[in-house]
């Protein structure tokens, strides 16, 4: 059992100072995305390296005495996989992480073949975690023992697989390569989804302009229902069916039950109100029916094509020789940028805003001879 969860503001000031001395911290969070139209952030894990402590989010509306800490790049701030948490901290609490220190990019950057926690552990320590409570809602209270206990055990081995990774990475001269990704980590942010809902349907990109219009009304109708059973889309009705069922088009019940995967409960419990939506949508005038941007695709150049085919190829080279994954190493988008504009000079890719200080200094030269 964790020995502290705190979850009124005196304790929670008390516990911030404390951690204002620290030179270390461990952190994690808990949250419902599996079971909550908007996913909250439900608990906060802490560990220094002499106790784990946890913290209650939905008993303190107010984490605002964790900010000076939280923001402090004096204070290192070990995650494992950060890019979510340091979103939803942001986003719920407004809480802006400094002096980060990311297990899972010293992973990539180190080759590893796993990048999960219980995975690291596993290998370096033959620490086995229990992920019976991955999928669990957190925002139930009150939390059980076990469930604490659970959470607590995801910070208290970062400090020793911190300590190890980090060695291993000055080892390889990639301690720099660390800082950088580190400091890009801590901007990201959470960005709203405006736009019609279909734009972030996977498949929907197979539907005619009539049958988009389905999919939209149907996903409108869902994002009601999800809202307001506060639950998350596909706890309502999976994205697939809703497609198949845009595809299909039924304007009955008889040919609704024919639709491929389309199961009877789904047609006795919400049956009468897809059909709504689909009537209305089929209703809507040919100029209001909906349709993807257009993309502007690149004038075809075989010249560029040429020369991406050069430069996987010497990724591919030069990933087994860091011993690295070939995506870490370098993406293919900016493989592509840099086929379209081939540079003459190190100094050329300074141009591309998108590569990173370390890919400059590390793959510069190589890129250069692949293109030569």
């Amino acid at each position: 059992m964790p020995e502290t969860l705190l979850t009124d503001l005196p304790a929670l000031v008390r516990f911030a100072g404390e951690l204002s001395h620290a030179s270390v911290i461990a952190v994690d969070l808990e949250a419902d995305s599996m079971h909550s139209y908007q996913e909250k952030v439900c608990l906060l894990q802490f560990s220094t390296p002499g106790r784990t402590v946890l913290v209650d989010p939905l008993a303190l509306a107010d984490l605002s005495a964790l900010q000076p800490v939280m923001s402090d790049p004096g204070v290192r701030k070990i995650f494992h996989a950060a890019d979510y948490d340091i979103r939803c901290l942001f986003r719920d609490h407004g809480l802006v992480v400094r002096g980060l220190f990311d297990t899972m990019v010293c992973g990539q950057l180190l080759g590893e073949p796993k990048l999960g926690l219980a995975d690291l552990l596993d290998r370096y320590f033959g620490v086995r975690l229990d992920k019976k409570y991955q999928r669990a809602d957190w925002s139930l209270r009150p939390l059980s023992a076990a469930m604490l206990e659970y959470a607590a055990e995801d910070t208290r081995h970062l400090h020793g697989l911190m300590k190890l990774l980090e060695a291993r990475l000055a080892e390889k001269g990639r301690l720099d390569w660390a800082a950088e990704e580190f400091q890009l980590l801590e901007q990201v942010r959470h960005s709203s989804s405006n736009g019609p809902l279909f734009l972030r349907a996977k498949g929907a990109q197979a539907l005619a302009p009539r049958q988009l219009a389905v999919l939209e009304g149907l996903l409108q109708w869902r994002d009601g229902e999800a809202q307001s059973q506060d639950v998350p889309h596909f706890k309502v009705i999976d994205t697939a069916l809703l497609i198949e069922l845009a595809r299909a088009m039924p304007r009955t019940l008889v040919a609704m039950r024919a639709v491929p995967g389309f199961r009877s409960w789904l047609v006795d419990r919400h049956g009468q109100e897809l059909l709504r939506a689909i009537t209305v949508a089929l209703a809507l005038p040919k100029e209001q029916w909906p349709a993807f941007p257009e993309v502007v695709r690149p004038v075809e150049d075989p010249a560029a094509t040429a020369r991406l085919k050069t430069l996987k190829r010497w990724r591919t080279i030069k990933a087994a020789e860091l011993g690295m994954d070939p995506g870490v190493v370098i993406n293919g988008t900016m493989l592509e940028a840099i086929a379209r504009r081939p540079p003459s000079a190190l100094v050329d890719l300074a141009g591309f805003a998108a590569m990173k200080n370390w890919q400059r200094q590390e793959l510069g030269p190589g890129i250069l001879a692949a293109l030569a």
